[in-house]
This record gives C-alpha cells, sequence and structure tokens, in this order.
C-alpha cells in the first residue's frame, strides 16, 4: 500500500520522527525508509541501539500509537494514490488478475488512508495486524496466496522496501521493485526495478497476463 499505490511514505516517516522525538529519539529519515513494513519491537530496539537508548515494549507501544494519531491528524489529509495506480488497477482487473492489497500498516490507519476505489479492485486485504509476524518474514505474503487460492508461481509481487522484498522472495514469489523511496541500489533482492509506475505499466501488460496470473 504505502509507497507503491498510495503516495504517503513520507508522511510516515515523519510521523514516525517526531513521535520519536517527543520521547528523546533522534533516527534519520533514511532508517525510516530502509526498515519500511518492518518496525515491531525487535527492529526497534536495533534502530534505538546506536542512540545509547533502551526501549521495551510498553515505551514502543505508546511510540507507535503517537505514531497512528499524529499521521491520522496531521498528514492523512496529504495521502493520495500515485496517478497512475488506478488505471493500472483497472486494466489489470480487465485483463483477468486477481488483486491482493499487502500492508504492514495497522487495519486502523488503513481504513483512513486507503480511498474507496482503490479498495473496490482488491479481492484480499493483509494487514499487518492479521498475521504474527510481519515482514521481511514471508507470512503476509502467505496470507496472501491463501486468501487468493493461488501458488507463488501464479504470483508476482510489487515493492518498494528492502524488507518486503525480502517477504517476497522468502514466500518464493517474484518481486518487482519501485523506486518511489529509495534507490536502486536497496532494492537489488528484487528480480526487476522501476523507476516509475509508467515502467511498471510497461512491464506488467507486456506480460499478457491471462486469469489468475
Amino acid at each position: 500500500m504505502d509507497g507503491v499505490i498510495l503516495d504517503s511514505m513520507p508522511y510516515h516517516v515523519r510521523s514516525w520522527q517526531e513521535a520519536l522525538i517527543e520521547r528523546g529519539f533522534s533516527v534519520s529519515a533514511e532508517l525510516l525508509y530502509l526498515h519500511e513494513g518492518a518496525i515491531d519491537l525487535n527492529t526497534a530496539a536495533a534502530i534505538f541501539r546506536g542512540n545509547n537508548r533502551f526501549i521495551d515494549a510498553d515505551v514502543f507501544r505508546e511510540i507507535l500509537g503517537r505514531q497512528m494519531d499524529i499521521l491520522a491528524t496531521r498528514y492523512q489529509p496529504l495521502i493520495k494514490p500515485f496517478p497512475a495506480v488506478l488505471q493500472i488497477l483497472k486494466r489489470l482487473r480487465e485483463a483477468g488478475w486477481q488483486l491482493a492489497l499487502v500492508t504492514s500498516s495497522h487495519v486502523e490507519i488503513l481504513k483512513k488512508v486507503l480511498p474507496p476505489e482503490i479498495k473496490s479492485y482488491m479481492d484480499h486485504i493483509i494487514t499487518g495486524d492479521q498475521v504474527s509476524r510481519r515482514k521481511p518474514f514471508p507470512d503476509p505474503f502467505l496470507a496472501a496466496l491463501s486468501a487468493l487460492g493461488q501458488g507463488p508461481e501464479a504470483c508476482l509481487v510489487v515493492e518498494n522496501a528492502p524488507s518486503g522484498i525480502s517477504a517476497a522472495k522468502a514466500a518464493a514469489i517474484q518481486c518487482v521493485a519501485l523506486t518511489t523511496t529509495l534507490s536502486e541500489e536497496y532494492l537489488s533482492g528484487a528480480d526487476a526495478v522501476f523507476n516509475s509506475h509508467a515502467e511498471l505499466s510497461d512491464y506488467l501488460f507486456r506480460r499478457r497476463p491471462g486469469r489468475g496470473e
């Protein structure tokens, strides 16, 4: 969702930074982009170790809650789909593709930021709070495969962050990436990297997808 369908990651990063600053932590935007989709207690502990600070589960939950509040109150109105997304989803549907949205965001965030017209194209939606392990573990994409009733060989993941690419590859799914938030060097684990949604669209429709692909 974030960074592929929605142009939302700058606002996620800002809300994380603001929530962290309130608790005395300073974390660079690049570090947050690199850990997109995989910020949990264990990840946070590793990130903050460099700040000579300790974070426990209670503090992390407080920061996470504050981040969600800041995102909803300050930045939600600014979050929009990338301009080409609706047309791509429409064409995929017309070509017979099944579509699943896999996001590490909580369902409360998704309800606030995902436009109904985007949601209407999705057969299934998997959120971070529906699985026991988030990206970079394969659990979110395995849940999507199960919901779609497809094997990994029939599917394609579009990602924009290293943790998502790792999760897709761990689920044995082909994965391509967009450089919407990070440069190509950070996305080298993907099978292909595209610099725009237009390039992605060209790739998708050159594949001549059939139903269930």
